[in-house]
C-alpha cells in the first residue's frame, strides 16, 4: 500500500505536466513557453504531494528543463542566433539561484538558529518569559508571543521555532494543572496555551523578513522578476511596524475572550520556569557572545541596510560565531535543515527566473492586467491579496503555495504600473505567515499544535477562519494606508 501511494504521488507531477503539455499553446505565448510552464506546474504538484523532499523534486525540474532546454527554455529565434550554445546557456540558468543573495541570507539566518539551539539561549529566553508572566494565563499568553518575537528574526524555519524550541515548553505547561489532552480538562488551560502557540508563530513569521523561509523566497522571486524593485530586512520591517505592534498587543487577549481558559492564574507554570531555568544555569559566556552577535545582526539589518547588504552581514556574522566557537564547522555541514531549505529555495528561484525568461510572466501579467482594466488601484490590490490569501485552504505547503502563486502576482503587479510593486509584495509576503493560521495543515508546526490534543477539529477550524479574517482585514487596512507611506 505504501509503495502504491508513493508511486501515485510520483506519477500524479508527471501526468500534471504531459497532460498540460499536450493542451494548445495559448494565444500570444510561444510553444516553449507554454512546454516549460507545463514542467513547472508539475514541480509544484510535485512539492505538494511530496513523493520525495522538496529539494528533489525541484532540484529534478531543473535538471529536466536544462536536458530539455533546446524545446522548454529556448526559443527558435535563440537557437539560431550564430554561436549560441544551448547547453552552457542552460547550465548557467540551472545554477543561477545559488548565486543569489537571498539564498546566502537564509543560510546565515538558518546557522543563527543553530546557535541559539547549540548554546541553550533560544530556550533560556523563553523560560524566563514564562517564569516573570506565566502566573497569570493571559500574560502566559503573551510570554508566549513574545518568546516567539525574539526567536523569529534569527529562525527563518518557523517549524524548528514553533515545534523545535516553543511547543517542547509549553506542552509541559497544562499538565501542571491537570490539563491533559484529548479529555474535558483540556479547556481549562491547555487549549488556551496551544492556539496561543500556533497564533504567536503566524504572527511572528509575517513580522520578519527571516522569520519564515518563504518570505526570503518571495523577495527571491520579486528580484528575479524586477530588477528595479526589492525588499530589504529593513523594508520588511518598517513597513510592518504598526501592524506586528497591534497583532502582539491583540492577539493573546482576542485568543482569551474567544477561546478563554477556565483557570484564570496559579503558581505553578513560574515554579517549573524557575527550577528549569535552575538547571539550566547561569548565563554562559557562549550564550553571551551569541546575545551580541545577534544584537549587531539585527541593528545592521534594520539600519544598515544602505552601507551593507543583508547577506553580507549574515555571512559575517555566522565567520564571527565559528571564530568565537559558538558553532562549529560540523555544526554546518550537518545541518539537513538548511543545506535541504538551501537547495530547494535556490531551484525554486531559478525555476522563477525561467517562468520570466521564456516570457510566461509577461504573457500572464497581460491576460490578468487585462481582465481588471477598469477597476481603481486600490480595489484591485485588495482584490488580489484576498484571492492570494483564500487559495491558502488548498495549500498544505508555504513553499508550494509561495511557488505557485507569487510569481503570479507578482506578475500582474508589473504589467499595471499603477499598483506600487513593493508595497503590493510586501502584502502577499505578509499574507503567506498570517494566512498559515486558517488551517490545521498550513504550514509545518500547525499539525504538530494539532495534534497536541487540546484543539478539536471543530475549534481549530472556527478560531482559524475567525483569526484568519481579522487578520485579512488588518493586512489590507495597513497595505492601504501605512506601507504606501514608507515604501514611496
Amino acid at each position: 500500500m505504501a509503495k502504491l501511494n508513493l508511486s501515485w504521488r510520483w506519477a500524479a507531477p508527471v501526468l500534471v505536466a504531459l497532460a498540460l503539455a499536450l493542451c494548445p499553446t495559448p494565444a500570444g505565448l510561444q510553444p516553449h513557453a507554454w512546454l516549460y510552464f507545463s514542467v513547472f506546474l508539475g514541480v509544484i504538484v510535485g512539492l505538494i504531494l511530496e513523493p520525495a523532499p522538496g529539494a528533489v523534486v525541484a532540484m529534478t525540474g531543473l535538471a529536466i528543463i536544462a536536458i530539455l532546454s533546446p524545446w522548454l527554455l529556448f526559443s527558435p529565434e535563440q537557437l539560431a542566433v550564430p554561436g549560441f550554445k544551448y547547453t552552457s546557456s542552460s547550465l548557467s540558468w540551472m545554477v543561477s539561484g545559488f548565486s543569489n543573495s537571498v539564498i546566502w541570507l537564509i543560510f546565515a539566518a538558518f546557522m543563527f538558529g543553530t546557535g541559539y539551539e547549540k548554546t541553550g539561549l533560544g530556550r533560556r529566553i523563553a523560560l524566563i518569559l514564562v517564569k516573570k508572566m506565566g502566573h497569570k494565563t493571559l500574560l502566559l499568553g503573551y510570554a508566549i508571543m513574545l518568546s516567539e518575537l525574539l526567536l523569529a528574526p534569527v529562525t527563518p524555519s518557523n517549524s524548528a521555532r514553533g515545534a523545535g524550541i516553543i511547543y517542547p515548553i509549553i506542552r509541559n505547561l497544562p499538565p501542571l494543572y491537570d490539563s491533559q489532552p484529548n479529555s474535558s480538562s483540556a479547556r481549562s488551560i491547555g487549549s488556551y496555551v496551544m492556539w496561543m502557540g500556533i497564533c504567536a508563530n503566524c504572527v511572528t513569521s509575517a513580522i520578519f523578513l527571516t522569520a519564515m523561509a518563504p518570505n526570503l523566497l518571495l523577495v527571491g522571486l520579486l528580484k528575479s522578476s524586477s530588477h528595479a524593485a526589492t525588499l530589504s530586512w529593513g523594508d520588511w520591517f518598517i513597513g510592518m511596524l504598526p501592524l506586528s505592534l497591534l497583532l502582539i498587543a491583540l492577539v493573546p487577549w482576542l485568543s482569551y475572550l474567544l477561546y478563554p481558559p477556565q483557570i484564570k492564574s496559579g503558581p505553578q507554570v513560574p515554579k517549573w520556569a524557575s527550577a528549569e531555568l535552575n538547571a539550566m544555569g547561569p548565563l554562559s559566556l557562549r550564550e553571551k557572545k551569541m546575545l551580541a552577535l545577534m544584537i549587531i545582526a539585527l541593528l545592521l539589518w534594520i539600519f544598515g541596510g544602505q552601507y551593507i547588504d543583508a547577506a553580507l552581514v549574515g555571512y559575517a556574522v555566522v565567520a564571527l560565531m565559528l571564530l568565537g566557537k559558538i558553532i562549529t564547522w560540523d555544526d554546518i555541514i550537518s545541518n539537513k535543515a538548511a543545506w535541504s531549505v538551501f537547495f530547494w529555495l535556490a531551484s525554486l528561484i531559478a525555476l522563477a527566473t525561467g517562468l520570466n525568461k521564456v516570457g510566461f510572466i509577461n504573457w500572464f501579467g497581460k491576460l490578468i492586467a487585462e481582465g481588471l482594466q477598469g477597476f481603481s488601484t486600490s480595489i484591485v490590490m485588495v482584490l488580489l491579496v484576498v484571492v492570494f490569501y483564500l487559495l491558502r485552504y488548498f495549500f498544505a505547503s508555504a513553499t508550494a503555495y509561495t511557488s505557485a502563486l507569487a510569481p503570479m502576482m507578482i506578475a500582474a503587479a508589473l504589467m499595471l504600473p499603477a499598483i506600487p510593486l513593493q508595497t503590493f509584495s510586501l502584502m502577499i509576503g505578509v499574507a503567506i505567515g498570517l494566512g498559515s493560521i486558517v488551517t490545521p495543515y498550513a504550514t509545518g508546526p500547525s499539525p504538530i499544535y494539532y495534534g497536541s490534543g487540546y484543539l478539536p477539529t471543530t475549534d481549530y477550524w472556527r478560531l482559524g477562519a475567525i483569526f484568519g479574517l481579522i487578520f485579512l482585514v488588518l493586512l489590507i487596512v495597513t497595505g492601504l494606508v501605512w506601507m504606501p507611506l514608507v515604501m514611496s
